[in-house]
């Protein structure tokens, strides 16, 4: 291995833990900043009549065999993972029997439901719907 590729690998290294150390300091944007407008949840909301209340409940409280999008249990089951996470978990995998009749738009959307429903408070800027901008934004259980 040459000085330069070590040098660079060491920097690199040093820059994934301050990252990673900015974090866990509570730099960076999480869902307590407003992430999402309000009329975004409102379209979530109506997204998620159709889609996800048969299984996670009209009250995001959960079903026989679905979980709750709502409450202490849920916040801590996603704290400190990333809105890119949860938004990829809708993606792929919701509505079980066909994760692709919902758009990502619509998916988007529902995940700003989600974050209203948590007491998350709304914001200006629309959540993307594609999973890159989504991963600067953390989720916290609490402020």
């Amino acid at each position: 291995m040459t000085n330069r590729m070590a040098a660079a690998l060491l920097i690199a290294g040093a820059a994934a833990v301050l990252a990673a150390g900015a974090v866990a300091a509570g730099q960076g944007r999480t869902v307590w900043d407003g992430v999402y407008p309000a009329e975004q949840a409102r379209r979530g909301a109506e997204a998620y009549a159709q889609a996800c209340a048969e299984c996670h409940g009209a009250d995001l409280g959960g079903g026989d065999m679905a979980p709750g999008l709502a409450g202490v249990q849920f916040a801590y089951n996603w704290h400190g993972f990333s809105a890119r996470d949860l938004f990829e978990r809708l993606r792929v995998s919701m509505p079980p029997d066909q994760p692709n009749r919902v758009s990502r738009q619509d998916k988007a959307d529902i995940l700003a439901f989600m974050l209203e429903a948590n007491g998350m408070p709304a914001g200006d800027a629309e959540l993307a719907s594609r999973a890159g901008p989504l991963g600067a934004i953390r989720f916290l259980a609490e402020p």
